[in-house]
Parts: C-alpha cells; sequence; structure tokens
C-alpha cells in the first residue's frame, strides 16, 4: 500500500512542499493530496495590488499540478484528529474525511482582530483573495476625496498605504502606528521611508493605538477619532484554532510546535510549515509569520519527510533571515540588511533598484510554484519501507 502525504494549504508553503515531494518521492510509493478551500494559487503578497484595482493573473492548482500525481481536493478543513490520523474536509461534494499516514500542515493564517470592537464588521483586510476583492468593490466605489484609513505599521500596512496612495492619488489614505513608523529600520531607511510617504502625500499618526472600528471611523485609545470610509486592518495575523481543537501541542499563538525539522513535538506524523509552525529560527526567537518563514520552513520539513520515508537522515536548512524588503508602490522599495538578531545594518537599498529587485522576488516565487516539476530527478527516490506503512510509522 502507497504511503498516505496529505498537505493542507496550497500557499507559498503548501503548494511549494507538495511539488518537490512529488519531484522526490516514487509515486510507485507514496500518494501525495492536497487540500485547499480554492481552486487557484493565491499570491498573498500581491493582494493589496488586487484590491487597489489591477489585474492579476491566477494560476489554477489543477494546472499547476497537472502531470505530477499531485491529486487536488478542493475543500476546507474543519478539523484534524491526530490520534486516528485523519483530516474532516467539507467541500461542494459534501462533508468528507482523509486518511493519512504522514500530515503536512500549512493552513497559513488569517487577519487578527485582537479583540477590537468593530473591526469584524466594519474593516477591510488584504490577507485572502476573497476579503481583498471585497475591498476592491468597495474602492471602486469611493469618489474623489474618499478617506482611507489604514491601521498597522507593519510590512502589509506599509505596503498596502503606498500603493493605495500611488494607484489613487484621488483618495486620502492615512496610516495609524501603534509606534513609530520603520521604527525598526536604519536611519538612512527609515528617512527614505518617511520621504515615500510625504511624496505619496500619506498622513501617519504615530503612537496611535485604535481601539474601535467603526463604519465611518475609527477610534484612537486616547479617543481621538480618525475619519475614514474605508478601514483596512492590518494590525498582524492570527493562525486558526483547528490544529489546538485537534489536542496538537500548540504555542499560546495557536501555531503548531515543532522541532528543528518542522515535525510536531507531540505528533511525529504531523509536520507543519509556513505561518501555522511555531519554529525557532538560528536566533533562538520564533520565525515570524512572513513568505519568508513559509520557504523556510516548508523546505525542512519536505526535506525531512522525504529523509524519514527513505531512511536517510534529515538535513538541517538554514532558519536565518537577511533583511526586509518592503514595496513602497511600483516604482520604490526598500531592501534593509539585519544581522543575525534581526537587527537592521546599517547599509540598505532603495529606490527603482529595489522596486525591481522585489518585483524578481514575486514573479521568482510565482515562476517556482507554477513550475512544480523544474529540476525532476531521473530517478525518484524509493520509501525505506514502501509496502508498510505500520514499519515506517514504528521507525520514526
Amino acid at each position: 500500500m502507497k504511503h498516505r502525504i496529505v498537505v493542507l494549504g496550497a500557499g507559498y508553503a503548501g503548494a511549494f512542499a507538495a511539488g518537490n515531494l512529488a519531484r522526490r518521492l516514487s509515486p510507485a510509493d507514496a500518494e501525495i493530496t492536497v487540500v485547499n478551500a480554492v481552486p487557484d494559487f493565491v499570491e498573498r503578497m500581491r493582494l493589496h495590488q488586487l484590491a487597489i484595482g489591477q489585474d492579476l493573473a491566477f494560476r489554477k492548482l489543477a494546472d499547476v499540478f497537472a502531470g505530477t500525481g499531485v491529486r487536488l481536493r478542493l475543500a476546507r478543513v474543519t478539523g484534524v484528529d491526530p490520534e486516528r490520523r485523519t483530516v474532516a474536509v467539507t467541500g461542494e461534494d459534501g462533508d468528507g474525511e482523509l486518511a493519512y499516514d504522514t500530515l503536512l500542515y500549512a493552513l497559513g493564517s488569517s487577519v487578527a482582530h485582537h479583540g477590537v470592537p468593530g473591526v469584524a464588521e466594519n474593516a477591510f483586510d488584504v490577507t485572502g483573495r476573497s476579503s481583498a476583492l471585497r475591498l476592491r468593490e468597495r474602492l471602486a466605489g469611493l469618489g474623489e476625496g474618499g478617506t482611507v484609513l489604514v491601521v498597522g505599521e507593519g510590512l502589509t500596512g506599509i505596503e498596502t498605504a503606498t500603493e493605495f496612495a500611488e494607484s489613487r492619488p484621488d483618495l486620502t489614505v492615512t496610516l495609524a502606528a501603534r509606534g513609530e513608523l520603520g521604527a525598526w529600520l536604519s536611519p538612512k531607511a527609515r528617512r527614505h521611508l518617511r520621504q515615500a510617504f510625504d511624496r505619496l502625500g500619506i498622513t501617519v499618526h504615530e503612537h496611535t493605538g485604535i481601539e474601535a472600528v467603526e463604519p465611518t471611523r475609527a477610534i484612537a485609545a486616547d479617543g481621538t477619532s480618525l475619519p475614514a470610509d474605508v478601514t483596512v486592518w492590518s494590525a498582524g495575523f492570527a493562525v486558526h484554532p483547528i490544529a489546538a481543537a485537534g489536542g496538537l501541542e500548540v504555542a499560546e499563538t495557536g501555531q503548531i510546535v515543532v522541532d528543528r525539522t518542522m515535525r510536531s513535538v507531540s505528533h511525529p506524523d504531523v509536520y507543519a510549515a509556513g505561518d501555522c509552525a511555531y519554529a525557532i529560527g538560528e536566533n533562538g526567537r520564533p520565525l515570524p509569520m512572513s513568505c519568508a518563514s513559509a520557504g523556510y520552513t516548508n523546505m525542512q520539513a519536505t526535506a525531512a519527510i522525504i529523509a524519514r520515508l527513505t531512511g536517510s537522515e534529515a538535513p538541517t536548512t538554514g532558519l536565518k533571515y537577511y533583511g526586509n524588503h518592503i514595496s513602497l508602490g511600483r516604482r520604490d522599495a526598500i531592501f534593509q540588511m539585519v544581522d543575525g538578531d534581526v537587527r537592521s545594518k546599517s547599509w540598505y537599498l532603495g529606490g527603482r533598484t529595489a522596486a525591481f529587485l522585489k518585483s524578481g522576488v514575486l514573479k521568482g516565487a510565482g515562476w517556482s510554484i507554477a513550475h512544480p516539476t523544474f529540476g525532476m530527478p531521473k530517478r525518484k527516490r524509493r520509501l525505506a519501507t514502501a509496502p508498510d506503512r505500520a514499519g515506517v510509522r514504528a521507525a520514526a
């Protein structure tokens, strides 16, 4: 019987991992199934572009995995049972259950409301395609002088505010920052960021925590009212409680606690990658939820799964950040180098060159997902105990 590998989620982490597993493992021994709620690969890093009205081409996952042997199940994950090694799903064909021998959990994250009143009812976000399209429709209906408030001074907030201001100069764009704008950047990069905001006419309210969101305004902690026809909430990410509900050991964030190989510390048949993995980087700190972390963790998880199933030693991939890359519209960007403790170095790259580099990163990520068979070995690796699932589990 074939070893059943189930991958939950086909974002940056899940889609790349599924393609890598298909490249490396013999289809005679391994059966790979990907479960995803939507039929397309969604480039999350570009959803702020979609929201402001730019046309983006989405690749069909069926086309991405065509010819790889990967099975695609379009369904929403509703539960996991790591004791029974099953996953509960619901889709157009109703409710169902998938059994697995190895599970790669890569369901990603969604917007974090932080319990702020009115966010769920009144705010918009760009963490998913459906929410970005909802925001796109709302923005399209705003006339000249419409006000947009972006809440959050992280990478998503900065990229969203600058993209909106550049694409729609007829709108008034404001950003509410809980701390100082670009506080983590080097002095020169911070100056570049502020100059970009000034050039685009974006007003920044620093040290302004938002305590409530209403249909036409947001209320700051000091009682200040910030007018907003549209409030875009970009104040962090949160994971779905499915893993915790299923009995997997999770951190306070709800992320699955994993070892250095991205293997669950409580259930050895489960691996995690991307935003849902609570992984410790080389600096001793948890990896942040980001596309870069998705890349590091999915490479480590797939390498460990392949090694485990083929009876070889699991290699370790690097879990070290080298910099932050921030788009400031289509023609400007910042690439900030960081040290081993993720502290900004004095050197940074800005302007059109940095924007060109960021564009290359986005295109490269999309291309790698769209070509899962690129570099496929002539001979795929056979499983060490292919006919015996129990033997594989015992060897673990």
